[in-house]
């Protein structure tokens, strides 16, 4: 069998020529939409990045939270302002948190502040349903994969329902010997330590892993990894494929409130 390339296959923006014109198209269609529908701004920390932008639905029940990606050391929530268009159209909240970036802190950190985050969103006294976009995929499975109740007695174990994960990371380890690492620091422990893959699964919980068709082999690997690893211990999961897509484009039906996507965020959030 032939060696892997991890940089071959994990290294997106040599993957997509493409990418600055797709990540300037985010940032106007994001700009636009926060023009349309400002958001409230929520703290979570006390940080400058430690925000929560907020776009209220008008009907009671589950926030979805959409958690940016950028390999933890690129990007920011207000970039992808617009991936709530689709849930607000029919009437779901939706908060993208914004968190530090790497190497200024650790993967670990991050994944603490996003906990830090859903504590300050559980004050809203709504159940949440996490989505993410590639680094926030990764995000997103560790929040379902966290014992609220050892944090917060008083939160409840289902605060987070169900997570949805867009070309997700959920086995750090491939990622050491590759140039994404020189900002993440990671070692072989380290990696593996943050890798939800290796967490103790969320059993009775519900967990979607989506990939985009034109991604690498190892996105595919992922996904595919940890639908039939937390599934078969007792995880609610399926996989699935974003048709026609690239690593950068899987997350445009978000922005569409007729879209397949859309509709089963809908539908975990009990819509």
């Amino acid at each position: 069998m032939a060696e892997i390339d991890y940089e071959v296959e994990y290294n997106n923006r040599a993957r997509v020529p493409e990418n600055p014109e797709l990540m300037a198209g985010w940032a106007r269609d994001a700009a636009a939409y926060r023009t349309q529908c400002p958001p409230r701004v929520m703290s979570y920390g006390p940080g400058a990045r430690n925000r929560i932008d907020f776009f209220a639905g008008d009907r009671p029940g589950p926030t979805v939270v959409f958690i940016h990606g950028g390999y933890w050391q690129a990007l920011g929530g207000s970039s992808f302002s617009h991936c709530a268009r689709g849930l607000n159209a029919h009437g779901i909240s939706v908060a993208i948190p914004t968190y530090d970036l790497c190497p200024n802190v650790t993967v670990a950190d991050i994944i603490e502040q996003m906990r830090a985050a859903t504590c300050a969103l559980a004050k809203l006294e709504q159940r949440l349903v996490i989505a993410g976009h590639s680094a926030g995929g990764h995000l997103a499975a560790c929040m379902l994969a966290t014992d609220w109740p050892a944090i917060d007695a008083a939160l409840p174990r289902d605060l987070v329902m169900a997570a949805y994960a867009i070309s997700g990371l959920f086995d750090l380890v491939p990622l050491v010997g590759t140039s994404i690492n020189k900002a993440l620091g990671l070692d072989d422990a380290s990696a593996k330590a943050a890798s939800p893959l290796f967490w103790t699964p969320p059993k009775g919980a519900s967990l979607d892993a989506v990939v985009g068709e034109r991604e690498s082999a190892e996105y595919f690997r992922q996904s595919r990894a940890i639908a039939e690893q937390w599934g078969s211990a007792g995880v609610a999961t399926q996989f699935g494929v974003v048709a026609a897509a690239n690593h950068f484009t899987a997350i445009a039906p978000l922005a569409d409130p007729d879209s397949p996507m859309v509709a089963r965020l809908k539908r975990l959030a009990g819509g």
